[in-house]
């Protein structure tokens, strides 16, 4: 961890959610007029989007098991060194995972090169001057056979919704987005279930807070519900680890009254109507980006 340049971390699986938590961390960096360097876990991938059907292509066939929740499909240690690298520093080196062709179209305008959507652009080095590293995917807190990201993340997020929600969204999004059929995103469930449990489950027990979203619809059969279950069929739990609380000094009694129809269920965790979800989150997560921003740039001064 670094106070001189903090790291923040959001941390979940595919189909989680994490991108919502993405912006409405980004509505408090524009409130607050702090300036992000954004990187994206895909972007650590290993291989581009050919490579890693030949590798599953490839495990399939001498019996392994790869995937994107695994640490055999990811360069870790490059996420590890950006982390440790921008805590010293506030620089490192990043790339982009080029998704569509408008994004291709954009890095390629941008660095001058061809690369097509499903490639990666050139290593580059962070912008300057950047207030905080903000980290949004799969492996913000993997500390696993050697590699621990964990210790150098200063506010670590997960966002954590009930493995039949998270299978629902996955199943709903890579169908509609992707064209994927039901089996094909069946199958894949299936073959990153391993990984899930051996590196994507173990983080959060290593984050500061977590958001839960739990339905309050019927989501017994995942791969026969043919909508996803919407904020306001929803409640989130919060949980907060004791060294956080202390740390930021958090107030539930304050969030209880800011908050409808929120309640505690132990004396760590919060419950909020999903709809107040992303309220809750800039109520709790936005002063303590101020005080790790406010904290860092005393010291540079």
């Amino acid at each position: 961890m670094s106070k001189k340049h903090p790291v923040i971390a959001v941390t979940g699986s595919s189909g989680a959610g994490t991108s919502t938590v993405k912006r409405a961390f980004e509505h408090i960096f524009r409130i607050e007029n702090i300036k992000a360097a954004v990187i994206e876990g895909d972007s650590y991938h290993k291989f581009n989007r050919l490579e890693m059907r030949e590798a599953m292509k490839n495990a399939v066939a001498e019996g392994r098991n790869i995937s994107h929740f695994g640490l055999n499909a990811n360069l870790l240690d490059k996420l590890e060194a950006l982390f440790h690298e921008y805590g010293e520093t506030g620089s490192g080196q990043r790339r982009y995972y080029l998704h569509s062709p408008e994004e291709a179209a954009h890095h390629n305008g941008r660095l001058g090169t061809s690369n097509q959507p499903g490639e990666f652009t050139p290593w580059e080095s962070i912008e300057a001057n950047t207030d905080v590293l903000f980290y949004e995917g799969l492996h913000g807190g993997v500390v696993a056979e050697g590699i621990d990201l964990a210790q150098y993340v200063d506010l670590l997020v997960g966002v954590v919704p009930i493995v039949n929600l998270e299978w629902i969204q996955k199943i709903h999004r890579d169908n509609a987005e992707r064209g994927y059929s039901a089996e094909a995103i069946v199958d894949t469930i299936l073959r990153r279930m391993p990984d899930y449990v051996n590196y994507i489950a173990p983080q959060f027990s290593n984050t500061h807070i977590n958001f839960q979203r739990v339905p309050t619809v019927d989501t017994s059969n995942p791969f026969i519900t043919r909508d996803i279950p919407t904020l306001d069929e929803s409640f989130v739990i919060i949980h907060t680890n004791r060294c956080f609380r202390e740390k930021f000094q958090i107030d539930f009694r304050y969030l209880l009254d800011m908050i409808h129809d929120s309640f505690m269920s132990r004396h760590t965790t919060l419950v909020v109507p999903g709809g107040k979800m992303g309220f809750a989150m800039e109520l709790i997560l936005q002063p303590l980006i101020d005080s790790l921003v406010a904290e860092s740039k005393k010291l540079k001064s």
